[in-house]
């Protein structure tokens, strides 16, 4: 009797329903609204971008995102797979970064609209484009639905490639500077490990 009373409890969805967790809705609700949030920016900084191809990123981002939340939305509302399915975005710009530190003026927080420049919105983008990924991890690693799991799982890569495009065109035009080791210094970390020798057993 005790273990049916527990059964009964512990089955709380409509039948024919799709099974969800309250966790993971809670951090799908998180996850979509950092997404959302990052539509949002994209559309605040649209008219503030001076270098076109800034702008042209942005685009390619923003209309990539604008399809990823459609997905989520239509996953998390049916529960079913999504009507059109997980891309794999593309950036543009290329692998190379550009290492060691140069001169530049000490940044700060701007203190009205009028001083947003492209460093400052990439840079925001970015912070953004961190944010999504962190929390859609999140939510993949705790989503009880296979579908929904699946679907912030295969966007992942995808939020990581756009922060790494915005990166990359920091990294040019000198907004993201990238300090380096002595050579001494870095060879030695880079050979501190050993491989394990033989055969593992199972």
């Amino acid at each position: 009797m005790l273990n049916q009373n527990n059964q009964q409890q512990s089955s709380t969805q409509t039948p024919g329903q799709p099974a969800f967790g309250g966790h993971e809705l809670f951090d799908a609700h998180e996850s979509i609204g950092a997404l959302i949030g990052t539509l949002d920016h994209f559309v605040l900084y649209a008219d503030h971008v001076q270098d076109p191809e800034l702008t042209g990123i942005m685009q390619r981002q923003q209309s990539f995102l604008t399809q990823m939340y459609n997905t989520i939305v239509d996953t998390l509302t049916s529960g079913h797979d999504p009507a059109a399915k997980t891309q794999v975005y593309k950036m543009e710009e290329s692998n190379q970064t550009i290492y060691g530190m140069s001169p530049s003026a000490p940044k700060k927080p701007i203190q009205s609209a009028n001083e947003l420049n492209d460093e400052c919105i990439s840079a925001g983008i970015l912070g953004h484009l961190k944010g999504i990924s962190t929390h859609f991890t999140t939510t993949a690693l705790e989503a009880t639905n296979p579908v929904l799991r699946r679907v912030f799982a295969d966007s992942i890569p995808n939020t990581i490639e756009m922060a790494f495009e915005m990166y990359l065109y920091q990294n040019k035009k000198q907004f993201y500077q990238v300090p380096t080791l002595q050579p001494q210094d870095a060879q030695a970390i880079r050979q501190s490990y050993a491989p394990i020798q033989g055969n593992i057993s199972h």
